[in-house]
Formats: structure tokens, C-alpha cells, sequence
């Protein structure tokens, strides 16, 4: 194996209500992978066919349940705090993750995957905090 770190390719919604406040889940974490329970925006990996705006929309429906939000603008591109296992393979692999930020209309219901724990709508100052434990500051600054 080269000695450059590899990466899986992740995409993240950063998603405001009419109040600016962020939609945040959290995560019970994965014990095999050591990554301990933490804050975190809707997302997840890349299908293996999909392009980023694809596979952020089926992330998007699979956690939220919402179907109907703004077009999805690209924020940003960051490099994710947690590592994890390669399955197949025994080595560690990063995440890089490209996050696209889109509003919502006035929401009446959520219903989030049984990928987490509990949700909150929190201002921009408070998702920074929760989200230092996945996110480098180089992120977290810009909320």
C-alpha cells in the first residue's frame, strides 16, 4: 500500500430554517470503528455511480424525510477529525467531505433514520461547538 492517506468521498447538508438555526443529528458513534458519539449534519458517503447533488438529495430523504428545500449551494470542501477502518482491508481511511448549504420551508414534521440518536435546530455559534468533535476548526469558523 503507497504511503499517501486514502479517503472516502462524503457529502453533508447544511441545512437552515426560516430562523438561520441549523439542523443537527446525533450520532450514538461506532464502537468497532473507535468513533465515539457526536454532533453532526445530514449526509453520508457516495454510491459508487452518483454524483455529489444525487447522493446529498438520498441522504437528505433517508435522515430527514424532506423532500422540499432550496437548491443545494456548495459551502464547502473540508477533511473530516475521524478516521475509520477499512473493512475489507486493514488499514484506516479519512473522509473528506464536501458540504452544499440549503434552507428549508417552515417544517411541520422530521423524521430521522435510525442512523441517530435525536435532532435539534441550533444557532450557527452552537453548531460550531457540537460540531468541533467530527469537523476541523477550518470549518467550524465558517458557520
Amino acid at each position: 500500500m503507497a504511503k499517501e492517506k486514502l479517503f472516502f468521498i462524503g457529502v453533508k447538508a447544511l441545512i437552515e430554517d426560516s430562523q438561520e438555526e441549523i439542523l443537527l443529528f446525533n450520532s450514538p458513534g461506532w464502537a468497532q470503528q473507535k468513533v465515539s458519539p457526536h454532533w453532526d449534519m445530514p449526509g453520508g458517503r457516495i454510491n459508487i455511480g452518483e454524483d455529489l447533488l444525487t447522493a446529498l438529495r438520498r441522504e437528505i430523504f433517508e435522515e430527514t424525510g424532506i423532500k422540499k428545500y432550496s437548491s443545494p449551494v456548495f459551502f464547502t470542501a473540508t477533511i473530516s477529525n475521524h478516521i475509520t477502518d477499512h473493512k475489507e482491508h486493514n488499514f484506516k481511511v479519512g473522509l473528506a467531505i464536501f458540504v452544499y448549504k440549503l434552507r428549508i420551508p417552515e417544517l411541520k414534521q422530521l423524521k430521522i433514520s435510525d442512523e441517530h440518536t435525536e435532532f435539534e435546530w441550533v444557532e450557527k455559534k452552537e453548531a460550531a461547538k457540537r460540531l468541533a468533535n467530527k469537523y476541523p476548526p477550518e470549518f467550524t469558523n465558517l458557520l
